[in-house]
């Protein structure tokens, strides 16, 4: 099978300030294994031709409805070398929140579990997946579950996952910032928390917010290009505007899995995949 198409953008202007680095960010994979594997090859010729440090910064997200989220999993542990790149950030989507309080318990893991294995968000594809890799039933996601399945290496970068990378003028996360909340307070909030953790779940109050945060950049994920237009109005949710950029494609919904090459003053986006013909609507992230 051949590799599948990926789509570079013009360079556009935006006051980005990443102290020289340039940035490879990747939004929602959600178990789109073949889209990733094609943005990642391309991601690494760009880094061969960058200059300076090199950064990718993983949004959250990788797993849960899609074909492969083990797959997915896998790639996106990889070392430095294996990307291309001189640093990874890995950071904590709303969908791995809910997966890793099912597995460490918690007063909110009876309804983080409910919530991560619903139709809607899709984990009860992952919990089959997972299931079956280990080669036992499972009805339930824990820890043994967790090592078997995806192994040694992969735990470790699930628990490592951070809210956040701060680079310059520039915060990366997975939902966004609230604009009336202290900035650092607001990104300090641990995901053990739940759904108070808002950077990784919020898009109302962030999206539609036109008068900035203080000087700071969001390059962001979680919320897919339908249900963004439906919150800012805007036709392209791809463009920087409002001091927001968001590269979440729709990935298992849309086919597409977005990223984008971020350098001091401009940045160019970048879709994976084949657009599906009939996109699934999103009511959620």
């Amino acid at each position: 099978m051949s590799a599948l198409p990926v789509e570079i953008s013009e360079w556009k202007p935006a006051p980005f300030d990443l102290k020289g680095e340039t940035v490879f960010a990747i939004g929602d994979v959600h178990g789109c294994a073949a889209e990733l594997g094609a943005l990642r090859a391309t991601i690494t010729r760009l880094a061969g031709e960058a200059e300076g440090r090199r950064r990718l910064i993983y949004l959250g997200d990788m797993i849960n409805r899609g074909p492969d989220s083990i797959g997915v999993l896998e790639q996106w542990a990889g070392s430095e070398e294996a990307h291309g790149v001189d640093h990874v950030d890995r950071l904590m989507g709303n969908h791995e929140i809910m997966m890793m309080l099912t597995v460490v318990g918690g007063p909110h893991a009876h309804k983080a579990e409910t919530m991560w294995l619903s139709k809607r968000m899709g984990g009860h594809i992952l919990l089959d997946q997972m299931a079956a890799r280990a080669g036992r039933p499972a009805t339930h996601a824990d820890q043994g579950l967790l090592h078997d399945a995806l192994g040694e290496a992969v735990v470790h970068r699930l628990q490592g996952m951070r809210s956040h990378v701060r680079l310059g003028n520039t915060v990366f996360v997975h939902g966004g910032l609230d604009p009336h909340a202290e900035e650092d307070e607001f990104l300090a909030r641990p995901w053990l928390i739940f759904t108070e953790a808002r950077w990784a779940w919020i898009n109302h109050g962030f999206l539609d917010w036109k008068k900035g945060f203080g000087g700071t950049l969001v390059v962001h994920g979680h919320t897919p290009p339908d249900k963004h237009k439906a919150i800012s109005g805007m036709d392209d949710t791809h463009l920087f505007e409002g001091d927001r950029l968001c590269l979440d494609g729709g990935s298992a919904r849309t086919g597409i899995v977005a990223g984008a090459e971020i350098q001091h003053g401009r940045y160019r986006i970048l879709k994976a995949g084949v657009p599906f013909e009939n996109p699934v609507s999103s009511d959620a992230e």
